[in-house]
């Protein structure tokens, strides 16, 4: 969560870094999803399909330079980072169903908690206490995780992360970074 106080009636943009990944990857994952029984859930589409690393919320546009130069100055993984999704959880308190790591990769875990670091100086304090590496399946979802047919387990390897802008329903890139 962002407690950063935009001023009132100036630009901004929705921003969150995330790690998007492969058609291919999303693709599986969705036909996965489309087997279980959701319910009146709101499915998400596979094309936004991602891993947050840190959500910003609503940021002022004359700060946004300043959001890119601070992720520029964190020190990144020098290869992808491999994450293996492979728990199905049901997320009462914010209605989501999403794919959990067991064991997240300590490099994912470093790379979230520094770019929170770099994103303080310009006051933005998102919260990253309980920071769980998921991918959300879908959104109003209010019942236990539903049984699998087959137990989830995706091996998704991320080459990049990226700064995105939510929209209207979609997650637009507005600057990415390299992995490796």
């Amino acid at each position: 969560m962002s407690v950063y106080a935009r001023p009132p009636g100036q630009p901004f943009k929705r921003l969150f870094f995330a790690m998007a990944f492969p058609g291919p990857q999303a693709k599986a994952i969705a036909r996965w999803r489309n087997s279980l029984n959701l319910g009146n859930a709101r499915r998400v589409p596979a094309a936004n399909f991602h891993i947050t690393l840190l959500f910003l919320g609503d940021v002022s546009v004359e700060l946004l330079p300043a959001v890119v130069a601070a992720a520029d100055s964190v020190t990144r993984p020098t290869r992808p980072l491999r994450v293996v999704l492979d728990t199905l959880e049901a997320w009462h308190r914010s209605s989501v169903l999403a794919l959990t790591a067991d064991q997240p990769p300590a490099p994912l875990l470093r790379l979230a908690y520094d770019l929170q670091q770099a994103m303080q100086p310009l006051g933005l304090t998102p919260e990253l206490q309980g920071y769980r590496p998921h991918l959300t399946l879908a959104r109003d979802f209010r019942n236990p995780a539903p049984e699998a047919v087959e137990p989830p387990e995706f091996w998704l390897t991320g080459t990049h992360f990226a700064l995105f802008e939510s929209r209207k329903g979609q997650y637009l890139p507005v600057q990415e970074w390299s992995l490796s």
